[in-house]
């Protein structure tokens, strides 16, 4: 995976907005680091003689500020400033000053952009007051300064780990997310294609098995059964070619709509219809991508009505202009019941679904006594 970032994603990435959290590892280290200094502090306070107790008051309570900033870093921040505030009345400041040093890398890690702000000019005008201020003692607040630097470049640099951890983790559920939409697509595609190919040979073997107990159509049902297995090895073939990395044979003509064309009306003509063609299958107007569709809706039509169609004759006409192409195919409907013939129902599903893919026009129902499929496709 690419780790090159773009200018735009580079500004989202360094983005200081809302919405920060610690990682539970960050969560025990800061309560790790909070009760350790806590405990010290106490201790101290009982062991230490001639302590001030006010000193170690402040100092347990500057400490455990730094614990608000697991839950709000805004109430943390306030908090800080209002016990940064007290300790200049009791003469402590120093020992907050240090305490804040170390929260700079909470509030880089946590805090957005007008707190982190606040907090840097509060803590710039503490160390200030501090540092030209009434006192007996000198500080040194430059040694607080470059603490504090450190402090808050450590929480920065954790705060850019975490959120190029985290895109990174999206970058790659998203990825995860694509493959599975991929091999879903695989699926439907290769369903689609042993439903518009072996259905249609498989249909063919069904009706003419019930055809061998007629004397008369035995022989040519025997030589039709023959022929549609064949090309249901053959088809069955190609798919299983094209879903392992591509076809590595073109003797299958998916797309030819001259031969579907053929193949239908031999197939309907075995079945006892007679057939009426009219137009140019092979005309030059129609784009390849527009015969490849009209081929299939001719073979999936051509299922449909070896299924369903009554005594009578089918009818195929293309007409074929410079802006449309446009293919009707009609049947009779059955006038008595017929064997049923096992159907997925999906064949005018994935008809229409290919007519307006191809920003066609697709209809099919029941007109004046036929059952009419029309596909209308552009040309241009």
């Amino acid at each position: 995976m690419a780790l090159d970032q773009s200018p735009r994603e580079s500004r989202e990435f360094l983005r200081l907005g809302r919405g920060e959290r610690l990682s539970a590892i960050e969560r025990i280290a800061v309560l790790v680091i909070v009760s350790v200094i806590i405990a010290l502090d106490v201790l101290g306070l009982f062991t230490t003689p001639g302590g001030n107790p006010i000193t170690s008051v402040v100092s347990i309570a500057s400490t455990a500020v730094l614990a608000l900033y697991l839950w709000s870093p805004l109430i943390a921040t306030c908090a800080m400033g209002l016990v940064f505030g007290l300790s200049f009345l009791t003469g402590t400041e120093t020992q907050v000053l240090i305490t804040a040093a170390v929260a700079a890398a909470l509030v880089m890690r946590l805090g957005w952009t007008s707190l982190i702000l606040s907090y840097i000019g509060g803590f710039l005008l503490s160390s200030a007051i501090i540092a030209f201020g009434d006192s007996t003692v000198p500080v040194n607040v430059g040694i607080y300064l470059i603490f504090a630097t450190l402090a808050g470049a450590v929480g920065f640099a954790l705060r850019l780990a975490f959120a190029r951890g985290s895109r990174l983790e999206r970058e790659l559920e998203e990825r995860a997310e694509q493959e599975r939409q991929a091999v879903l697509a695989e699926r439907r595609w290769i369903a689609g294609e042993l439903h518009d190919s072996i259905a249609h040979h498989l249909t063919v073997v069904a009706l003419h098995v019930q055809m061998l107990e007629d004397p008369q159509t035995s022989t040519d049902s025997q030589e039709a059964i023959r022929v549609a297995a064949r090309k249901a090895m053959t088809d069955l073939r190609f798919v299983i070619e094209l879903a392992d990395d591509g076809p590595q044979s073109s003797s299958v003509q998916t797309g030819d709509l001259a031969a579907a064309i053929d193949e239908a009306q031999s197939e309907f003509e075995s079945a006892g219809h007679s057939v009426a063609r009219e137009g140019d299958p092979q005309d030059e107007r129609i784009p390849r991508a527009v015969e490849i569709v009209l081929a299939r809706i001719v073979r999936e039509s051509a299922t449909n009505i070896l299924k369903y169609a009554g005594q009578g004759e089918v009818q195929i006409q293309l007409l074929v202009t410079d802006e449309i192409a446009h293919l009707t195919l009609r049947s009779p409907l059955p006038t008595t019941p017929r064997r049923e013939l096992s159907s997925s129902r999906t064949g005018l599903g994935r008809m229409a679904e290919r007519v307006m893919g191809a920003s066609g026009e697709f209809s099919a129902g029941e007109v004046d006594g036929f059952w009419v499929v029309s596909a209308r496709l552009p040309v241009v």
